[in-house]
């Protein structure tokens, strides 16, 4: 018996037997991540940490993952505008929606169909696995922009592929399409197009058949020795952000991308 709950107008949670599906659908092609749906992405991972008769979840965007951040997010134009303190306290809507989905005892999948860009690929790499479509990609556009790569992303992504793969994956901003994901370690599963949610759901039920206390206890420890040092060494990417963001090479790339140009960075 389906138990649809809808935390807000872009994210839903449907519960059936054991397995939730946490959806993002936004009504475009994009399903940008604004601050407000991060905040429903974070809020629909705390309402499933306590709920026992769920045992796995899936992750899921329609028709695609995510394109990241909602660069037309009205918040943004507020975060500018507000003092440091202030900020800080607004950056905290990405980190602490991965953080909430991370903290999942339950077994937790992402199902990429498209893309995942960004904050789609931090989203995607607090799970436990990533079923991908055959013609995704993920792509980090962050430090091309002048950024740095934030959300607590980075000690899990090493964890997945190792540093150099991660550095491949970071520094130059270039799409990684799913079969080299998949050999990366960035995923654990590629479906054909369209058929990615069949897949993760595939992959929910077998979790969600496991005695539960044994499979959360066990995953609970996997997470912990995989991640041990994860908030020693992202700790401070927030600050980073807000440090990045105030960069001229940042504004530079913003407006070589607007304008349709190479970009021309001088490290100020």
């Amino acid at each position: 018996m389906s138990e649809p709950a809808s935390p807000s107008p872009a994210v839903t949670i449907d519960r059936r037997d054991g397995v939730a599906v946490v959806m993002l659908k936004r009504g475009d092609r994009l399903n940008a991540l604004s601050r407000a749906v991060l905040g429903e992405l974070k809020d629909a991972a705390l309402a499933l940490r306590s709920d026992v008769s769920v045992h796995a979840v899936v992750l899921a965007g329609d028709p695609i993952f995510t394109a990241g951040a909602d660069l037309k997010d009205p918040a943004n134009r507020a975060r500018e505008a507000a003092g440091l303190l202030e900020r800080r306290e607004m950056l905290r809507a990405g980190p602490d929606a991965c953080d909430a989905f991370a903290a999942l005892d339950q077994v937790t999948i992402a199902a990429i169909e498209g893309f995942a860009i960004g904050g789609g690929v931090a989203l995607a790499a607090a799970c436990d696995f990533r079923v991908m479509g055959a013609g995704a990609y993920l792509r980090l556009p962050e430090i091309p922009l002048g950024m740095n790569m934030s959300w607590h992303t980075v000690p899990r992504l090493v964890a997945l592929g190792g540093p150099a793969r991660t550095k491949k994956l970071t520094l130059f901003g270039a799409p990684m399409k799913a079969d080299e994901a998949l050999a990366a370690g960035f995923a654990d599963e590629i479906a054909p197009d369209g058929q990615v949610m069949e897949a993760a759901l595939a992959l929910a039920r077998r979790a969600a058949a496991l005695p539960p206390v044994a499979a959360r206890i066990a995953k609970r420890a996997i997470a912990s020795a995989a991640d041990a040092l994860g908030g020693a060494t992202s700790y401070a990417d927030l600050d980073q952000f807000a440090l990045t963001a105030t960069s001229g090479d940042y504004r530079e790339a913003v407006t070589a991308f607007l304008e349709k140009r190479s970009p021309r960075f001088t490290g100020q």
